[in-house]
């Protein structure tokens, strides 16, 4: 009751305390948001904005920035741009396109050892856009390109198989 009426009056001692969702529209806001308060009925209460993150974390890991912008994410999350790459290094520690590169690594990785699909399907099913991309993102990281992962791999599922076979 306290947290609807500080809502409703934009109290800005409140501010930063507790953050509001709207059932309706799945938007989440500060208090001092200046759009017109939703109805009461279709608020929520959270303490945090690590909610907020957590659900940009979830549409990132889902590919959500593979082929759309910060802008559209902060947009579909009902923030600002410059709240969310806030939000994103205070609870995060990194931007959302420094975790959605992360994302795409670690995708391109676990295709690269589970798989015997081409480097040029894995690049694009690990949600890179170009083959370069995904040669320099393995080169930036692992500092190496993803064909020398294969040859490894399959030089260990030829050993794993030949063990297999005695």
């Amino acid at each position: 009751m306290a947290c609807d009426r500080a809502g409703l009056a934009r109290d800005r001692r409140f501010d930063g305390l507790f953050f509001t969702g709207v059932r309706t529209t799945r938007i989440d806001c500060r208090l001092v948001c200046p759009v017109r308060p939703a109805k009461s009925a279709n608020v929520f209460f959270f303490p945090t904005a690590a909610t907020t993150v957590a659900r940009g974390l979830r549409l990132i890991d889902a590919g959500f920035l593979d082929h759309r912008s910060v802008d559209a994410l902060a947009a579909v999350l009902g923030i600002g741009p410059r709240h969310l790459l806030r939000l994103f290094l205070r609870h995060a520690g990194a931007m959302p396109s420094e975790v959605a590169a992360t994302c795409r690594i670690q995708r391109a990785k676990r295709l690269l050892d589970d798989t015997t699909l081409r480097l040029s399907d894995i690049a694009f099913a690990a949600g890179f856009g170009s083959i370069r991309r995904f040669n320099a993102a393995f080169r930036g990281v692992y500092g190496r390109p993803p064909s020398a992962f294969r040859r490894r791999g399959g030089e260990a599922r030829a050993v794993r198989s030949a063990r297999l076979a005695s």
